[in-house]
């Protein structure tokens, strides 16, 4: 990325403003009588084909007006937007929102997306936080038929996970709950790397459960949560310009297929700062019509969980930033009163 003299870095934060507004792209003249500039609109004009030969700015076939790049956007978030805050008033408003809610940690994070889409005018999502390791909470083996069980496996903090089994001869079902208690008694808050050393001495068909016990305890461990919510789709839909369906269908996309959407989360679970991604950020090119800005919150080491925005790449990215730190933060605040630390 090509540093820019200071004059060249306020015409292309102008520029990114202007069409953040208008989603219009942005002449030389129009920039000069909207922001009242000293330069002549052909000082302008020649700037802007500076930035144009540089990368960070195009312009449509049909208009001689310029509009950001996706590198003048990261430009303008990496270099020229510096330090961001919702309003007091805001904060005020959003705190007591939460606080109005009941102790209930599944409506807190239905409530953190759903301020977010209406904060950020656009879409959001939150993830319920999960514990960086599963742990054993308890299991039962129910006969179903013959040599076919089905294992139910409790974690802590509520997950269950269902798992078929075929025993290689039929067992009643008392030997079978007679397993079930053995097992829970010694495996009991156990990670899944813990599992084995605590069932040393098992039998051949306890090592068998147990061994399907890791393997689904390390799918938990490889994902982020099962439950994330979703607010403000219909309200990204209703403001999306004519010329940014594109973007619409991407955003669509990211909340609602779950692969992608997991890929996206995953990358997020090692940043403890607000992340924006612009374009797909180089790892999702199918995303290339869309930025999203996204912050781990919670406490590390115990429970962590996502939460973010999602919108075109023509983003009010001020807003977006300020309201995603200041939700992760609160949340984070809450967790630890929750947890008790």
């Amino acid at each position: 990325m090509t540093e820019l003299t200071p004059r060249r870095e306020a015409i292309l934060g102008l520029v990114v403003r202007a069409h953040i507004e208008t989603a219009q792209p942005i002449g030389s003249k129009a920039l000069v009588e909207r922001y009242n500039l000293k330069y002549s609109p052909a000082t302008i004009r020649n700037e802007l084909a500076a930035l144009e030969s540089l990368g960070y700015l195009t312009h449509p076939h049909t208009s001689a007006g310029r509009v950001p790049t996706e590198e003048g956007y990261r430009y303008f978030v990496e270099h020229l937007l510096g330090e961001v805050t919702l309003p007091p008033e805001e904060q005020l408003k959003i705190r007591h929102q939460f606080h109005q809610a009941r102790l209930d940690l599944d409506q807190w994070v239905r409530l953190a997306a759903a301020v977010l889409a209406h904060t950020a005018r656009g879409a959001a999502l939150a993830t319920m936080p999960k514990a960086p390791q599963a742990r054993f909470k308890h299991l039962e083996l129910i006969s179903l038929h013959d040599t076919v069980v089905l294992l139910v496996l409790v974690l802590m903090g509520g997950m269950v996970k269902q798992q078929m089994l075929t025993l290689d001869g039929p067992l009643s079902q008392e030997r079978l709950s007679q397993m079930s208690n053995e097992l829970n008694t010694c495996l009991h808050n156990a990670t899944s790397e813990e599992l084995l050393d605590r069932t040393s001495h098992a039998t051949d068909l306890e090592r068998q459960v147990v061994l399907l016990v890791r393997d689904v305890m390390r799918r938990v461990d490889g994902r982020v949560s099962d439950r994330i919510y979703r607010e403000g789709l219909l309200h990204v839909l209703e403001k999306t310009e004519e010329s940014e369906s594109e973007s619409a269908r991407q955003i669509v996309q990211v909340l609602e297929e779950r692969s992608l959407l997991e890929s996206i989360l995953v990358h997020m679970q090692g940043v403890n700062t607000v992340q924006v991604i612009i374009g797909g950020g180089g790892k999702w090119e199918s995303l290339h019509d869309v930025s999203l800005v996204l912050s781990r919150y919670g406490l590390t080491g115990v429970a962590t969980g996502i939460l973010g925005v999602v919108g075109p790449i023509r983003m009010p990215y001020a807003r977006a930033i300020s309201a995603v730190r200041y939700v992760s933060l609160l949340m984070s605040d809450m967790l630890r009163e929750w947890y008790g630390y």
